[in-house]
């Protein structure tokens, strides 16, 4: 699977200084992640349908920060992103738009790449799709069932392969949740707590066995296709190896997906499968939840298509911070282009402010938990100090503008 154009960076400068510090999802404490030469990521991606939206791109956009921030910190990053594009909401709404799947799919894949092309996303060096990693899947599954850590279900039509997640060390770390909220969550999120056979009501599925009118593929398992949360354990492993620096997406992703993948890893492995965890809260529209069954997803393409400039977009995104949920108006934009437009006019005045603090305060707010909200404030405070300067010091337009290009990947 390709993935989209980089996006020219600015050289990391001569004598990196910092760490990036973030909130672990799993401890709830700040702390440096990404601390070798070497920093590896790996990132949960799309479902291709209805993408991208403002979640995605909200989601994207955060460890779009991180990259830059490591490799202006001199690290080398190896950036690793999946793509599920074969899974049950997939051909769900396959069915119901009257489209092949894989046509959906590679439509909505091409609209994802040129949305994270607009808005000057750093693409992961590996990029994966479920169809092209089944080999890397059903080994793992393999090594799995040769430590007893999966089982088939007693259905004599569909004797389907289940992971006994219950027995997996570690188990419950990452969400720290109790039975019943796991429960309730995972028969909201594509579990199905109630089936008969399985050993515990959490039990994920891990290989769906063939059903008539389905995509399958053969395998040692049987010709079926992976339950949602092995593709991803079996893709980072494989390109990322154990106990990686960070693992991303969502919150919506900390359970069952996060929890059942560090499981497998830790069962398949002995070891951690992600040192850090980092999720990102989720955008919703004019004070209600955004979800494809609300049918009131807000979708880059579309502000594009309007005349939106994805660097005003990102400017909008980037005014939120990570963790925090919230809701999306179309006053987000209006005060974006708005800032897009003075912080241009900065950039090109004949007057500018010293720039030295700014640029440090920028890459400060940044290493500092991502407070890109921070860092845009301190954008802010130059522009409007360069319109009582009295002359244009020397550098200061140029260093500006490449600290936002650096860090912010907004281009000036």
């Amino acid at each position: 699977m390709r993935s989209w154009p980089a996006p020219s960076l600015p050289t990391p400068e001569a004598a990196p200084a910092g760490r990036l510090i973030l909130r672990d999802s799993a401890s709830g404490q700040l702390g440096p992640v990404g601390d070798g030469s070497l920093a590896r990521l790996y990132v949960c991606g799309i479902t291709p349908y209805d993408a991208t939206h403002l979640g995605h791109a909200f989601t994207y956009l955060t460890f779009d920060l991180v990259n830059r921030a490591w490799r202006q910190l001199g690290h080398e990053v190896v950036y690793t992103q999946n793509i599920t594009d074969v899974d049950d909401p997939l051909l769900e709404r396959a069915q119901a738009s009257g489209v092949d799947w894989r046509e959906l799919a590679q439509d909505q894949i091409e609209l994802f790449r040129q949305d994270m092309t607009a808005l000057r996303v750093v693409p992961p060096q590996h990029y994966l799709g479920v169809v092209e990693s089944l080999d890397l899947v059903t080994d793992l599954i393999a090594r799995l069932d040769r430590l007893g850590a999966v089982y088939q279900v007693d259905d004599p039509e569909f004797p389907d392969w289940y992971f006994a997640c219950r027995q997996a060390p570690g188990f419950g770390q990452l969400s720290h949740w109790d039975d019943q909220r796991m429960e309730a969550v995972f028969a909201e999120r594509g579990g199905d707590p109630g089936r008969p056979g399985k050993r515990d009501r959490l039990d994920c599925l891990i290989w769906r066995l063939a059903r008539a009118g389905e995509p399958s593929w053969d395998s040692p398992l049987g010709a079926g296709r992976p339950g949602w949360h092995v593709e991803c354990t079996a893709i980072a492993l494989n390109r990322l190896g154990s106990a990686f620096d960070l693992q991303g997406g969502g919150s919506d992703l900390v359970f069952p997906h996060h929890e059942m993948c560090a499981a497998e890893a830790q069962w398949a492995t002995g070891q951690p499968f992600a040192r850090s965890y980092l999720h990102v809260g989720m955008v919703g529209l004019d004070g209600q939840k955004m979800s494809k069954s609300r049918g009131n997803l807000v979708l880059v393409s579309q502000l594009r298509q309007a005349g939106a400039d994805p660097m005003a977009i990102r400017l909008a995104l980037l005014n939120h911070h990570y963790a925090a949920a919230w809701s999306w108006s179309q006053s987000d934009l209006a005060e974006a282009e708005d800032r897009l437009r003075r912080w241009r006019g900065a950039i090109r005045a004949v007057r500018s402010a010293p720039a030295d603090e700014t640029v440090r305060a920028v890459r400060q707010a940044i290493l500092d938990d991502l407070k890109a909200d921070r860092a845009l404030a301190a954008v802010d405070a130059w522009v409007e100090a360069g319109r009582s300067a009295s002359a244009d010091v020397s550098g200061a337009r140029a260093a500006v503008a490449r600290v936002v290009d650096a860090w912010l990947g907004v281009a000036l």
